[in-house]
């Protein structure tokens, strides 16, 4: 099996696992300073400010001011989609727990990148087949089971 795989499916299988941390400090956050919205804030500071050592660190290059100028508006959502997720799971994780929170992104993720992939927005296309909806049916049938809707409080 190719290593970039194996890695990069370990990295992600990682960053995965966290994501439900960085959900309940941000929610515990939110409840000690008053608001989702500041815990939020101080996320992005502090990513921000790691993200900056990095930077400095490993002396990435930067693009020229015409580079990023000329880019088109979209093209800055990435941070706007980043800030609506993180607020989002602050905001939800006291009211439905982080498991079930993690399971409704990763639905949406699943359907969201099954159309993109679809329509080969900003990559190639990559066509939705019966074994990617039945994927994706079965991912459904386990969010449903992990968030049991039915089920009181």
């Amino acid at each position: 099996m190719n290593p970039w795989l194996l890695a990069g499916a370990a990295i992600a299988i990682l960053i995965g696992a966290v994501l439900p941390l960085q959900a309940l400090v941000n929610a515990r956050l939110g409840q000690v300073t008053g608001g989702a919205l500041f815990a939020s804030f101080v996320s992005f500071l502090v990513g921000t400010l790691v993200l900056a050592v990095a930077v400095i660190a490993t002396r990435a290059r930067w693009p020229s001011m015409s580079t990023v100028t000329v880019q088109p508006g979209w093209i800055w959502l990435g941070g706007v989609i980043g800030a609506a997720y993180v607020l989002s799971a602050t905001v939800l994780v006291p009211r439905i727990g982080a498991a079930s929170l993690i399971c409704l992104i990763v639905l949406g993720q699943l359907v969201g990148s099954l159309l993109l992939d679809h329509y080969g927005v900003l990559s190639d296309v990559r066509p939705i087949d019966a074994i990617r909806v039945l994927g994706a049916v079965l991912v459904a049938v386990g969010a449903v089971l992990v968030v049991r809707p039915w089920a009181a409080g």
